[in-house]
Parts: structure tokens; sequence; C-alpha cells
């Protein structure tokens, strides 16, 4: 409403208007978004000073059983709903899918199913919000899997594949059956055209490491520095807006989710130059909305960068081998496959949104072989993905398997022996261990002890001892845990 446009295309809207205008909208929306922050978290519905996105679904799925409450996807919905219509660099897919996934774990949960079960309808809702974002129904799926899940049991795959379908089926009854992006028509590759995808694979990874580095920096940087000057974190989006507004007198194109400088960027119609001077305003714009706290996702950011970044390469590429505006388009969809599927951790799904979107085989196989290079090179550096390295910021460790997680999940409690079921006073003496902590934590109190066995008090002012456990009970438990984890995953 503040650029005068009820669409995405915030762009071209924002080039009629006077520089002060541009400027002010983000700061106007930025003063919205910081009283919803506020609001969100005194009423419990944010648990966090922040937006919800894509990497606390996939925190849901491994650390509480699926759970989601529905007021935090429709009130972060709301916060990112703001922050991108007031110009905020972020993206709408991440959002989608927390509230997607939201209201499937409400739903659930409703119906009373067990943990396994609403992982499962969890991934559901994830596939039909991508599927419905960028009308790639096969794309939605596998995103769900590879990313929200991580396995492919055979059980999960139909019922993800109806709710992507589903989602696609909607979203096409009320929006049409464009794909998200217009594109033109792209000649066949070449046979040089697959080692330049390659290389385009490689610089994909270089500057995806520098961006999400910054992101999670920026992040991290800007919340220490506002505690510092006693600067609650809701009071921060205003100074962002300022200077995403100030960016986007020069770059309007920075505002918003960015699909229309996307689809100019895909199309070929950027000069070198300015390519370069846009990826640079986006990824900076990006950096400072996610760190003041603005809602959105990185889903957008990722594949607009990837595109204008392989546009750039494909303008160098033309002039060396000759070729035309084709080839920008072709090497601007290889950049945009490459670095979202680098950024996001999910090569196939990125695979199939380039197929999905251009129906050319020739082309995904260059996506293919350039997301696989650029995601080994970010996976060999930064060990992860960008959700799996924000999910290890709040202290868990997903990139590794189910192994290190159980050990951080299971709780004394969860296997310890009651008191009232053993000899009190054979219990009562030596090192002792607290209900809360961590099966990882009893392993190595165990060894470091050279014990078999330790009391089991609760916290609080006498604390009293309430069970025993023994190494037997803690391997048990950790096997216990191992077994179903395989068994979820594989059947």
């Amino acid at each position: 409403i503040g650029f005068g446009e009820f669409s995405e295309n915030l762009a071209g809207a924002a080039r009629a208007l006077s520089p002060f205008h541009v400027a002010l909208v983000p700061v106007l929306g930025g003063v919205v978004v910081g009283a919803m922050l506020w609001f969100g978290k005194r009423q419990g519905w944010l648990p966090e000073t922040r937006g919800l996105a894509v990497a606390d679904v996939i925190e849901a799925r491994a650390v509480r059983g699926g759970r989601i409450r529905i007021s935090e996807g429709l009130y972060s919905a709301g916060v990112a709903a703001v922050s991108m219509g007031a110009g905020a660099s972020t993206g709408r897919e991440g959002p989608a899918v927390h509230l997607g996934a939201s209201l499937a774990s409400w739903f659930a949960h409703l119906i009373g199913l067990p943990p396994r079960e609403v992982r499962t309808i969890l991934a559901c809702g994830a596939a039909a919000a991508v599927a419905a974002s960028f009308n790639a129904p096969i794309a939605g799926a596998v995103f769900a899997l590879e990313v929200v899940l991580g396995h492919y049991a055979l059980r999960v795959i139909a019922p993800v594949a109806v709710a992507s379908t589903m989602g696609a089926v909607i979203a096409r009854a009320h929006l049409g059956a464009q794909p998200a992006f217009l594109l033109p028509l792209i000649e066949p590759a070449s046979f040089v055209d697959y080692p330049m995808a390659a290389l385009l694979g490689v610089i994909c990874a270089l500057v995806a490491i520098g961006f999400m580095r910054a992101i999670l920096f920026a992040n991290a940087q800007v919340a220490k520095t506002a505690e510092t000057a006693g600067v609650a974190l809701w009071m921060l989006p205003p100074a962002g807006g300022l200077a995403v507004g100030l960016i986007a007198i020069f770059f309007p194109e920075v505002l918003g989710v960015g699909y229309e400088p996307t689809a100019e960027a895909l199309g070929g119609r950027y000069g070198f130059g300015f390519l370069l001077a846009l990826l640079a305003a986006k990824i900076l714009a990006v950096v400072i909305s996610l760190g003041f706290r603005f809602g959105g996702g990185i889903f957008s950011p990722a594949i607009y960068v990837g595109a204008v970044l392989g546009a750039a390469f494909g303008s160098v590429a033309s002039l060396v081998l000759g070729g035309g505006a084709g080839d920008v388009s072709f090497f601007a969809l290889v950049g945009m496959g490459a670095f979202a599927g680098a950024v996001l951790g999910a090569p196939l799904s990125t695979t199939l949104i380039v197929f999905e979107l251009t129906a050319n085989y020739e082309t995904a196989i260059a996506v293919l072989v350039a997301v696989s290079l650029a995601t080994v090179i970010v996976q060999k550096y930064l060990g992860a993905g960008f959700f799996q390295l924000q999910i290890e910021r709040r202290g868990y460790e997903l990139a590794h398997g189910p192994q290190r997680l159980i050990l951080q999940m299971v709780r004394v409690r969860d296997f310890m022996t009651p008191i009232d079921r053993l000899q009190k006073e054979n219990v009562l003496e030596g090192p002792h261990l607290y209900e809360d902590d961590t099966l990882g934590k009893a392993l190595g109190f165990l060894e470091a002890e050279g014990a078999d066995g330790a009391p089991v008090k609760a916290r609080g002012a006498d604390e009293p001892v309430t069970g025993y456990i023994t190494r037997a009970d803690a391997l048990i438990a950790y096997n216990r845990r191992l077994v179903e984890a395989h068994v979820e995953r594989t059947q």
C-alpha cells in the first residue's frame, strides 16, 4: 500500500515515486513490524523477537515432535506480510512454509495423531506451500522430503505428494496456471555449456558461503550491539528500514520479494555492470533486512541472487563464446538453481523447480551439474546449508543425523528408575545427576567418574533424590531411540 502497488512488483512502482517516499515507506513499515514483534512476544504468539520460517519448521520436526502452535504460524505470517509489503528484502516462501506447517501441525494434534504421524503431516503442509508458491508440485514434494523431513521413507511419499499436488491445484485455480517466472525461449545447450555450468557452480558456491556468513554474522552482531546499547530487539526494524530505503533510492529492484527483477535477469535484460551493482545491493539489503528483524525467508533472495549472478556470468560467457540473450537466460537459470540449492541445502528441489519452470531437460541437467558442485563446496566449508546452520546456532546439531540429536534431546528422567522402586539407602551416596540432564551428559558423566551408575536428583532447594540410572539404562535408551529413528527414516 505504501508504494501504491497491490502486487509483488514493488520495483516498478517505486521508480515512479520520489526518493523521499521510497526511503520513508520501509521506515514506517519497520515501525509497524517492531510494534508487531513487541506485541507478539508479549502475548506469547512469537517464541522469540523475530519472524519464523523454514528453520523453525525443521526444528519443530526434529525437536518438538512436529508441534507448532497455530498462533505462531498465523502471527509470523502477518509479520512477514507487513515486512515485504513495506519493502524489506526478504522472501515469502519461508513464512508460507511455516504457515502451511503450522496449520498441518494444528490439525494433526486436533485429531490426536502420534508424533511420528504429526511429522509426516507437517511435511505435507510444507510441500503444499512450496508447490503453491512456485506452481511446482514435484519440487514441493521433494523439498518437503529433502529439507523438512530429511529422508525419503516410502510411507511418507504418498501423503506428501498428494498434499503438494493439491497445493498446486488450488493455487492454479485462484492464481492461474502460469509459472512463477515467464521465461524466454532457451536454445538447446551445447557441449561447452556444461563445463561452463560447472564453473558457474563453483562461483555460486563461493558467493553463497559469503552470503550465508554475512547473514548469520549480521543477526548475531546486531543483536549483540543492541543488547550492549540497551536497545530491545523489537526496536530494530525502523533503523533497518531506513538503510533498505536508502539503498532502494538507487536500486528499487531490492525492494520486497523481488520476482520482477528476477524475471528481468532471467530474460537477459540487464547489462553486466548493472548486474554486478544489483548483486551487491541485493545482498546488502537482505543482510540488513534479516539482521534488523524484518520478517520473511531466504528462499526468494537466494533465487534472486542466483539469477543475477548467473546472468552476469552469462553476459561474459556470451562475449567469450559468441552467444546472445538466450545464453544469458540459460546461465541465469543455472545460477539460480545452483545458488539457491547450495544455500538452502536442497539440490534436488531446486533442480526440479527449474525443470518445472522450463520443461527443458538440457537446462535441468546443467543445473544439476552446477548445484551438485556448489552444494558439495558449501557443505565442505560450512558443514551444512543455511537452515541447518540456523538451527546449530540454537544448540541443535541436525546435520550429522539423529545420533547427536538423541544425545541432546533424551533426558535422564526419561530412562531413570524411580526412587520408590529402589532401596533408597543404596542410591543416596556418590556423585549425582539431575533429572533434566541430557543423555549425552549422563554418558559422559559416568565415563568420567568411572561409575556404572549414579543417583538422580530434582533441582530445587533441598534437591531430593528421585531415582537412579545405570550405564546399561543409558545405553538401552540410546539404542532404542536410534532404532526408532532408523525405522521412521527407512520404512
